[in-house]
C-alpha cells in the first residue's frame, strides 16, 4: 500500500468516528474586509481508503500555507456533483445522479469553527447548469415537456426544467412546465431547441448563454421537416443510438445546424420568462462542455459589463456542416444594454490555436481560463493549463508555477486581495491550493490537503 492510500484508510476511520460522535455572488466568494465577521476556509474533499471512498468537509485558517488532514477532523457527508458557495453563509451540495433526481442539502459554519448540516434535504431535477440570483440557487436543464403537448406522432417538445433553492428559507420548488411558457423549441426562430448555460446578474437582470442543440423529434417533424436545412437531410437519425449525454433518438437532427453564431438570453427576473434575445456572429455559442455539464461562459464584471466567451466547442463536431469556423473568443454587452458592442478578442490567436474548457471571473479586469493543451483539431486534448485574461488589454497570459505532475484542476475558484486560488490535484502526492497573482500570472503552492481530491473550496463566515 502506498503512502497516500495508507493515510487515506487511517483518515477515513478517524473521520467516521469523529463525525458520528459530534455530529450578488457565484462560485467566487470573498470574506468581508471590515473584520466584523470571523470564518474559515472550507474544503470539500474526497478521501480514498483501500475498500471505500468517503467525502469530508474540512476547514483551514489559511490558503497560503500549511496543511490540513481529515484525521480526527472534518464533517462526513454524501458528496456532491457541484459544491456551490452562496456568499459566505451557506454551502450547497448539488447532486446529479445519472439523469435521476439528486439529493441536495446545505451546510453552515458554526461559531466553534465546525461545519454542520442544515435541517432539510431536497430532491432536485437533473441539471446541466446552475447559477445564483438573489436568494436563489437555480439549477436548470432541458427535458421533455408534458404529455398534453405531444404532437400527432406522440413526440414531446423540449422544455426548460428549473429548480429554485431558496437559501434563506431552506426550501425548493420546481417551475410549472405544463403551461408551455417554458418551451425551448424554436427558441431562436430556426426550429431548433436549446439549453441554457450559467447565470450572470447585471442591473438586476439575468444574462445566460443559449446553446442550440439541433432538432428534436418534435422540431424535425414540424411541417414535414420545415426546419431541416437543405442539404442537411442525411443528418436526421434513422435509428436510436449513442450513449449517456450523447444519446439520440430516431428522427432527431443531433447538434446545431447554425454553429457560427452566439446568442444570449436576458430575463427580467428569476421566473426566466419572455427573454430578450441578442445575437452576434463574431463567436460561436457561449458554452463549455464536459459530458452532460454545460459550463458558464457569460460573466458580469464589477462595473456591470457582461462578457461573453466561446471556446468554439463546435469545432469538435464530426460533420463539417456542423463545425464552426469561428475561433475561440470573447465579446461584450455593456452595462444596461441589450446588444453587443464592438468589443472582440480572438483568444485562440494568442494560444497557438488552442481553446479552453472553462472560465471564471476573478475581479477588476481579470478572468481565469482553464486551457486545453492542444487544438481541437488534434485528438486527446485535455484541459490541464491555466491562463489569466485581461479584458482591458485583451492579453492572454499563461500561468507559470503550476506543478509538472498536475493531473486535474478543481471546479471552482476563490479570489481575494489580487489573488485567485485554485485546487490542483497531482499524480504524485496530495492535492494543494495554489494562489495566482493575476497581475503577473505567477502561481505558488499554498495549503496542502491530505486527501485524494479537492472537489470545491471557499470561505465561510461563522453562523451568528
Amino acid at each position: 500500500m502506498n503512502e497516500k492510500s495508507y493515510f487515506g484508510v487511517m483518515a477515513l476511520c478517524a473521520v467516521s468516528a469523529f463525525c458520528f460522535s459530534s455530529c450578488d455572488d457565484d462560485d467566487i466568494s470573498k470574506p468581508n474586509g471590515g473584520g466584523e465577521t470571523t470564518g474559515r476556509y472550507v474544503l470539500a474533499t474526497t478521501v480514498e481508503g483501500s475498500n471505500s471512498t468517503s467525502y469530508v468537509l474540512l476547514t483551514a485558517g489559511s490558503l497560503d500555507e500549511g496543511s490540513v488532514s481529515p484525521t480526527n477532523n472534518g464533517l462526513l457527508n454524501d458528496g456532491a456533483s457541484q459544491w456551490v458557495f452562496y456568499g459566505h453563509d451557506y454551502l450547497y451540495a448539488l447532486t446529479y445522479n445519472q439523469g435521476n433526481a439528486g439529493t441536495t442539502r446545505s451546510y453552515i459554519l458554526e461559531n466553534d469553527g465546525n461545519m454542520t448540516a442544515r435541517d432539510y434535504e431536497h430532491r432536485i431535477s437533473r441539471f446541466t447548469s446552475y447559477g445564483i440570483y438573489n436568494d436563489y440557487i437555480i439549477s436548470m436543464s432541458s427535458g421533455d415537456g408534458p404529455a398534453s403537448m405531444a404532437d400527432a406522432n406522440g413526440y414531446l417538445p423540449k422544455t426548460l426544467l428549473l429548480t429554485y433553492l431558496d437559501v434563506v428559507k431552506e426550501t425548493s420548488i420546481s417551475n410549472n412546465t405544463s403551461t408551455g411558457e417554458y418551451s425551448l423549441e424554436n427558441y431562436l426562430g430556426n426550429g431548433e431547441f436549446v439549453t441554457l448555460s450559467g447565470i450572470a446578474k447585471s442591473g438586476g437582470r439575468i444574462f445566460t448563454g443559449v446553446t442550440p442543440m439541433g432538432l428534436s423529434q418534435y422540431g424535425a417533424a414540424v411541417d414535414g421537416g420545415r426546419y431541416i436545412r437543405p442539404g442537411y437531410e442525411d443528418l436526421v437519425k434513422t435509428a436510436d443510438g449513442g450513449s449517456n449525454s450523447s444519446s439520440y433518438k430516431k428522427g432527431e437532427l443531433q447538434w446545431t445546424q447554425y454553429p457560427d453564431e452566439c446568442w444570449v438570453a436576458i430575463f427580467d427576473d428569476e421566473s426566466m420568462k419572455d427573454p430578450v434575445l441578442v445575437k452576434t456572429d463574431k463567436i460561436s455559442y457561449p458554452c463549455g462542455r464536459f459530458k452532460s455539464q454545460y459550463y458558464q461562459m457569460v460573466w458580469t464584471t464589477d462595473n456591470g459589463d457582461v462578457y461573453v466567451f466561446s471556446p468554439s466547442y463546435a469545432k469538435t463536431m464530426t460533420d463539417v456542416r456542423q463545425r464552426t469556423v469561428l475561433p475561440a473568443g470573447v465579446v461584450r454587452i455593456p452595462r444596461g444594454e441589450e446588444s453587443f458592442d464592438d468589443y472582440y478578442c480572438n483568444i485562440e490567436a494568442q494560444a497557438d490555436g488552442k481553446s479552453f474548457m472553462r472560465c471564471w471571473y476573478v475581479s477588476g479586469d481579470y478572468f481565469l481560463l482553464q486551457m486545453y493543451d492542444r487544438p481541437f483539431q488534434e485528438s486527446g486534448f485535455v484541459a490541464d493549463k491555466l491562463a489569466v485574461f485581461n479584458v482591458a488589454s485583451r492579453q492572454l497570459t499563461y500561468v507559470d508555477g503550476l506543478p509538472e505532475t498536475l493531473s486535474s484542476i478543481g471546479k471552482n475558484i476563490y479570489a481575494e486581495k489580487g489573488r485567485v486560488y485554485v485546487a490542483v490535484n497531482v499524480s504524485d502526492g496530495y492535492p494543494a491550493i495554489y494562489g495566482i497573482d493575476v497581475a503577473t500570472a505567477k502561481a505558488s503552492k499554498g495549503l496542502t490537503v491530505n486527501v485524494a481530491e479537492i472537489n470545491g473550496f471557499g470561505y465561510m463566515s461563522t453562523n451568528k
